[in-house]
């Protein structure tokens, strides 16, 4: 049975080829930019509001290359990967990542995150987010340990890779690999839709059901008393897709951080305390906090959100930094709580790279500037330089491949313009003539590239550029 990464290559070999065959790089980009978007009629859901964005604001960028990847990349999650009805119950939106045919929590919700920004002005596109998070709701409900679900929740078949995983796989679930982030992802999204909105209904019985579900299984995953109910092996060729210990991971100590079997990448991790995953955690029962106020008027759950928050962030402080020989005092990527430390970044979100970007730490941050200047520098085993560009990588996909979400992220994290200005120059030299982002291009040869279907990566570009449209609109007019 093909595992994930065998489909993805395949995928990637397959159509990378096909896209090429007919565009090649080496010819250059074409003298005319024709729209990589299905035809109207084809598009899974249309949003006039986003479509009036694209064309606003690629009137404001000066290279029409660049203006052409946002228009392609901006929409692609509606375009292409997300199915809306109004059901007996309210509305379902399932979102798939592109070329897996399945949901991620992770994905699901940043790929729809930009569209947020234009709930007001369409309808039809709160409806869909609503549904969204009615969805997810049903899946955290479903199994709180899982990262990706089936498009029919009921189906009793996973994804083709996880069939003989030895872990409770329930209806509905595709695969089941324990991150922390899946269950902040769907709080940041429903936290945005609930003030951009103001709108409650979404957030019924079941939806706070499915929110102390989440602060309990936070909690269960702190290992204070025990290892939890959760554990998972794979009989794969590549470590990083099972868990040592009989499944319940590498051994740490309980020092109040949360435990992850897995990192944002679905790549196992080497030691269980994951910080920028802890960090996002201190952020969602923020956000949790203020709902359960709010929303239900439920003071005591707002309280326990709001302590365990409190007992993180201390731990993260007092465990998740550490002195790196050549970077100094930064924040470590995964610890155990018995002074050992995995000095690294990973492209995949939440990084530590990322971290400003979620609200975890500000900019200004020292010790966040010092783990950024590690992240993008040599002392990162993942951070790549070629003559194509530099960025992280991870293992997920091996060395030498950077992530154009890196890319991204590098932009959206720093006020320099300059460093900002790179970024969108290697984003739009590394497309390989296909007119979208990827999962990963070889750093000296955007041709090699994994992923022409991966919807996540194309709306954070097109997020990107909305985004120094409001903040640095010159920088578009000479990008």
């Amino acid at each position: 049975m093909p595992t994930r990464r065998q489909l993805l290559r395949t995928l990637a070999l397959t159509s990378g080829a096909a896209a090429l065959a007919r565009s090649p790089l080496a010819a250059a980009t074409p003298p005319a930019y024709p729209s990589k978007r299905p035809a109207p009629a084809d598009r899974k859901f249309r949003s006039p509001a986003v479509d009036s964005a694209i064309t606003s604001v690629s009137a404001s960028i000066r290279d029409p290359q660049l203006a052409w990847l946002f228009a392609n990349c901006l929409p692609n999650t509606l375009d292409t990967t997300v199915t809306f009805r109004q059901s007996p119950s309210g509305p379902d939106t399932l979102v798939v990542t592109g070329d897996i045919p399945a949901m991620w929590l992770r994905d699901s919700s940043a790929q729809v995150w930009p569209y947020l920004a234009f709930l007001s002005a369409d309808p039809d596109l709160a409806a869909l987010i609503h549904g969204l998070i009615a969805r997810q709701t049903r899946c955290i409900l479903t199994d709180p340990y899982a990262n990706a679900f089936m498009p029919d929740l009921a189906s009793p078949e996973p994804l083709s890779w996880s069939k003989t995983d030895l872990t409770q796989l329930l209806p509905g679930v595709g695969e089941r690999k324990w991150e922390i982030d899946s269950l902040c992802y769907p709080i940041r999204l429903a936290h945005r839709y609930w003030k951009e909105t103001r709108d409650s209904t979404p957030f019924g019985p079941d939806w706070l059901r499915a929110m102390h579900l989440v602060v309990t299984t936070f909690r269960q995953q702190q290992r204070k008393l025990s290892p939890g109910p959760y554990h998972f092996q794979r009989n794969a060729n590549n470590p990083t897709d099972t868990l040592p210990e009989d499944g319940y991971g590498a051994p740490a100590r309980p020092v109040g951080l949360i435990h992850a079997g897995f990192r944002p990448s679905d790549d196992a991790c080497v030691y269980p305390l994951n910080i920028p995953g802890n960090f996002f955690a201190v952020d969602a029962l923020h956000r949790l906090e203020e709902m359960f106020t709010e929303l239900a008027h439920d003071t005591e759950s707002a309280r326990d959100a709001r302590q365990l928050a409190d007992e993180v962030a201390a731990a993260i402080q007092l465990h998740g930094r550490a002195r790196h020989p050549q970077a100094g005092f930064i924040y470590a990527y995964e610890v155990d709580g018995y002074g050992n430390a995995i000095f690294m970044d990973d492209a995949n979100s939440p990084s530590l790279l990322s971290l400003p970007y979620f609200g975890c730490v500000p900019l200004t941050d020292p010790t966040w500037q010092a783990t950024r200047a590690f992240v993008l520098s040599p002392a990162n085993p993942y951070f790549f330089q070629g003559t194509a560009a530099e960025g992280v990588g991870g293992p997920h996909v091996g060395r030498d491949m950077i992530w154009p979400m890196s890319l991204t992220m590098r932009a959206l994290t720093t006020q320099d313009e300059a460093e900002q200005l790179q970024c969108l120059r290697w984003l739009r030299s590394t497309h390989a003539a296909t007119g979208f982002m990827h999962e990963s291009f070889h750093k000296d040869d955007p041709r090699k590239f994994t992923r022409p279907w991966f919807a996540w990566a194309n709306t954070l570009f097109g997020e990107l550029i909305l985004s120094l449209h409001k903040s640095s609109p010159k920088l578009l007019a000479q990008a």
